[in-house]
Order: structure tokens, then sequence, then C-alpha cells
């Protein structure tokens, strides 16, 4: 079924289209990335249950020429500590100026552990000649951060690298979404908080998302955002991952993926200071001598790429946007699902 304008508001919503059988166009058929089922991960109850776990994981690939997405959070330094001798690539943009903190821990991880590090010097030409590529593999528009995995992918397998490791799900597995774990949200609370980009906000004919909501409305006025969360956004968040390395033909493993907390998540203690309590109390046992880092996602610099953006012209957006409403990851959804439409339109 053809429905350009739920496909947009769906993507606007939730960067990526809900629907399986709704299609900006016909004859594409778009991709959805379909997460580990629970009956298939391992439940872990300690630090050390996770360290273990992983490491068993890992055993399966001692022959193979490894790699790694390592940034300067604890998830992907954890997966490095599995790896010594490994080949590192970490992103680098603008020249090194972008988020320099965050590249210097990385480097100090591939040193802790002896990987080999490379650097994936990303800017805006690189996002642009890697773009086209992600969306027709998808036959949808894509996350930010696809055209940079891509590159990163491309330049392992050109070092020989025969599978990649990335830390991607730990956030959602062991509580990293502090934001939105923040407080019991109500129904209409969580559903603002969680919207990417409201559609009836930049699109001329927006479709309500409210149905997907409404599936997790419990109680009245609540809702179960838990499970939304492991529902939707596990869709949302590998995907980006899954998508780019297939487009390299790159086989990538992400170790958390395939866990699961036994015990039910200690809200107290994320709302309180702890988010991923379990994962911090790893990354001091395997880098002792510093600071657990705070949570960052992947490093991008929309808003430097789209800070003299003046909006979409398609007649599928509003006219005259305010762009200085927007944030930089708005624009970019924005901006993707115009050269979207462009590219299926010519």
């Amino acid at each position: 079924m053809v429905d350009k304008n739920f496909c947009m508001s769906s993507f606007m919503a939730f960067r990526y289209i809900e629907k399986d059988d709704v299609e900006f166009y016909e004859g594409l058929k778009h991709k959805n990335f379909k997460p580990i089922s629970d009956d298939e991960r391992i439940p872990v109850k300690t630090a050390d249950d996770i360290d273990r776990e992983i490491g068993k994981q890992m055993e399966q690939f001692k022959d193979k020429k490894k790699g790694i997405l390592l940034s300067g959070g604890m998830d992907s330094a954890i997966v490095a500590s599995y790896l010594s001798g490994s080949d590192a690539y970490t992103f680098r943009f603008l020249g090194g100026d972008f988020q320099s903190e965050e590249l210097s821990r990385a480097e100090y991880y591939a040193g802790f552990y002896g990987l080999k590090l490379h650097y994936v010097d990303i800017d805006w030409d690189t996002v642009v000649n890697h773009l086209k590529p992600v969306m027709k593999a998808k036959s949808a528009p894509v996350h930010s951060i696809e055209p940079q995995i891509l590159q990163a992918a491309l330049q392992a397998k050109n070092d020989g690298v025969e599978i990649m490791f990335v830390g991607e799900s730990s956030d959602l597995v062991f509580g990293g979404m502090d934001g939105l774990l923040a407080k019991d949200w109500t129904f209409e609370e969580f559903k603002n908080r969680y919207i990417f980009t409201k559609p009836e906000e930049v699109l001329a004919d927006p479709v309500s998302m409210d149905y997907l909501f409404e599936r997790y409305r419990t109680d009245g006025d609540k809702i179960d955002y838990l499970t939304f969360m492991d529902d939707v956004f596990s869709i949302e968040s590998s995907g980006s991952y899954w998508n780019a390395f297939a487009v390299a033909d790159m086989a990538y493993y992400d170790p958390y993926a395939r866990l699961k907390m036994a015990d039910a998540l200690d809200l107290n203690r994320v709302r309180n200071g702890e988010p991923k309590y379990l994962i911090r109390e790893l990354m001091k046992n395997k880098y002792p001598e510093i600071p657990v880092p705070g949570k960052n996602p992947m490093p991008r610099p929309v808003d430097e790429y789209f800070k003299d953006w003046s909006g979409p012209k398609r007649p599928e957006f509003k006219k005259n946007l305010d762009m200085s409403k927007f944030t930089g990851n708005q624009k970019w959804q924005m901006y993707a699902l115009e050269q979207f439409l462009e590219m299926n339109e010519r």
C-alpha cells in the first residue's frame, strides 16, 4: 500500500516507517531492523555476569580479523577490552575540532588495550557522498549517522577487517535512556517527549501518529513507556547500523543486543545519577584509572552542518518554516526526507 503522507509523518516522528506494509512509492519496499527476540537473549544480574557473557560471545570470532567502532563512551570502550590487537575506528569530524574530548578518550581506550587506531575523517562531503546508497538500500530516508557508519565500514573492509563490533544496544538494555526514564510519564507527556519532530509542525499534510502511542496506553492517562521503548526505539536505534553495514557488505556484531537484565531495572538508581549502573560498574573494572564518562550519543556535527540552511523547498513541507526553531537533528530529518523524495521523483 502506498501512502506517502503517512511515511513522511512516521519518519519525522519516529525516524523510521512504522508500518511494514505502507510505502512511499509503488515498487519500493522499505526495510526495518528486527531485534533479537527476548527468549534468545541471555539474562545477566551483575557486572561480572555481563563480563563473562560478552567474553563467551567473543570466542566464536577468535579466528577472524576484527574491528570496532570506538567512541569516547563506555559501551564501546568495554567491548574494546575483549579485542586486544584488533583495529579500532574512531570518527574525527571537521579536522578533529568537534568533540575533541571524546576523541581523546577513544585514543586512551585504544592504547589501554592495544588496539590499532584508525581515524575515520568525516565532513559534509562524506555525508553527501554516502547518503543516497543508504537511502536506496532502506527505501526510506535515514538517520544522520548512517552515511558516516558506511564510511567507517568501507574503510575497515578496505583494511581487511571481516567483522565489526559496536556497543549500540547497551543504552536500551541497561537503562541508559535516562531522559526517557526520568519519570513516570502521563500519556501526553511521553508522546510529546518522545516524538523526534512533530509532523504537524513541518509537513503540509501531516498524518497523526497517535495510534502507535495508543497501543501502550494504560490506566486512562498513563503509558507503558518501558515496553514502548523496547518495541519502538529498538527498531529505530539499531536500524542505522544494520543498514549501513549491509550496504558495505560488512558483518557486524553487537554483544549487548544478546543480553537482558535478569532483574527489573532499578529506576530509582537511574533517576538519581546512575544510568546503566551495571555497565558503569563494569567500566570501572575495565578502566580503573579514569573516571566513568558521561553518556553521549554518537557524535555528528549536525548543528554545524545546518547552521545556515534555509530549510526544505518541496511542496510536501510547510512554507516559510522558521528554521531557528529546530535542532540540527530535526533539520537533518527534513533534509534527508527532501533528498529521498528528490531521489525517487526525478
